[in-house]
């Protein structure tokens, strides 16, 4: 098993950026990819971004050119760098440590984009 902690959520006006972390208790090359996903109120949990094993990127279209997802392999930690925030984007964000048969979720943080 693995403890994901995330961090980094917070409140900022649109247009702002905040910067997610996600600490893993163990190594994250031990699983396929790390994900970030989002639920917004009375929504279904969304995928929104990914990074394989390999190092590979994907994204949901909607944040394309606005959000990087990284990882630091040393601290065993994945980051999803938001910019350009929208108020669309208000949401728990959760971070999921994937492998084929299993996955692991962290307790989401917060992230809330208003005026």
């Amino acid at each position: 098993q693995v403890q994901l902690v995330e961090s980094g959520g917070g409140s900022v006006q649109p247009g702002g950026s905040l910067r997610l972390s996600c600490a893993a208790s163990g190594s994250i090359l031990g699983f396929d990819a790390m994900g970030w996903y989002r639920q917004a109120p009375g929504k279904e949990r969304e995928w929104v971004a990914r990074i394989s094993s390999g190092g590979n990127t994907n994204y949901i279209d909607s944040v394309k050119g606005r959000f990087t997802v990284s990882r630091d392999l040393a601290k065993n930690t994945v980051y999803l760098q938001m910019y350009s925030l929208k108020p669309e984007d208000t949401a728990v964000y959760y971070c999921r440590a994937e492998k084929i048969l299993s996955h692991y979720w962290g307790q989401g943080t917060q992230v809330t984009v208003s005026a």
